[in-house]
């Protein structure tokens, strides 16, 4: 046999072998080198901070896909309780809104006594809260106040339970100030019916909305509107002494505010 086919002991062979199966693991570790892939040998702690990293950096995507990754692996960790109320945030700034109620309401239902169960219910009232109006609305003039208000009640629904069953929750302050926006803006739009029904003929119909108005919404800036509907509708409805005594209270509002006015400058 010629010597150069002979087995040969050759001592670079194991450190040949060694370098190899550090490239190959090299190579399955960065293959799908996607932001998205978790080394599944992390721990709780390790996943939630990858998690909370994406959070923290806007990438709510993959804060989702890990949170949801930590509760599937650790679902009794200390840290999956607290990527529970996180990828309720995540979806409601993702624009997944369905999937950010869904989250809330099962946090809620599952942990009804966690000390920030209230946090869960905040983020159900931003999730139907009014979004401002964009360019198109701008430019055309659109007032969003004169689409349907559901989401809007709902939003103030959302708060108002918070403020009542959570009055020591620090995201109340918050709400209120929400709450007000929102009976603003609902008393826009049952004005802007109370119009359209005008405008039609119909003059119980627009007296009953500025009515509503005035049971519902007292103190939002949509009053002396809603009186103006009154006086207009009574007077069409040839009742003219409801029409003075309406006229009447619109003069004592006016003074009212505007003694108010003086007294704040």
């Amino acid at each position: 046999m010629d010597s150069h086919l002979a087995p040969m002991n050759r001592p670079e062979l194991p450190i040949i072998r060694c370098l190899t199966a550090l490239m190959l693991a090299a190579t399955l570790s960065g293959c799908g080198g996607s932001p998205k892939q978790v080394d599944p040998n992390l721990g709780a702690i390790k996943l939630y901070e990858k998690a909370r990293q994406s959070m923290v950096t806007g990438n709510y995507g993959n804060a989702i896909m890990r949170f949801e990754r930590l509760e599937g692996r650790y679902p009794f960790s200390n840290h999956t309780k607290q990527a529970q109320l996180d990828i309720i945030f995540c979806y409601y700034m993702n624009r997944e809104p369905d999937a950010a109620v869904d989250a809330a309401d099962q946090f809620i239902l599952e942990n009804p006594t966690h000390p920030r169960v209230d946090y869960a219910n905040y983020i159900k009232g931003l999730v139907f809260f009014p979004k401002k109006p964009n360019r198109l609305f701008r430019l055309f003039k659109v007032d969003p106040t004169e689409r349907p208000p559901r989401s809007a009640q709902t939003s103030f629904n959302n708060f108002h339970y918070l403020v009542t069953n959570f009055p020591d929750s620090p995201y109340v302050a918050n709400a209120r100030q929400r709450m007000i926006y929102l009976q603003n803006y609902l008393a826009r739009y049952e004005i802007h019916v109370a119009r359209y029904y005008m405008e039609r003929g119909a003059y119980v119909a627009a007296l009953k909305r500025a009515q509503n108005v005035m049971i519902e919404y007292q103190g939002t800036t949509s009053v002396a509107d809603a009186l103006g509907v009154m006086i207009d509708a009574y007077e069409k409805l040839d009742l003219h002494e409801m029409a003075q005594q309406t006229r009447d209270v619109l003069r004592l509002n006016t003074e009212r505010l505007e003694v108010a006015m003086s007294s704040t400058d």
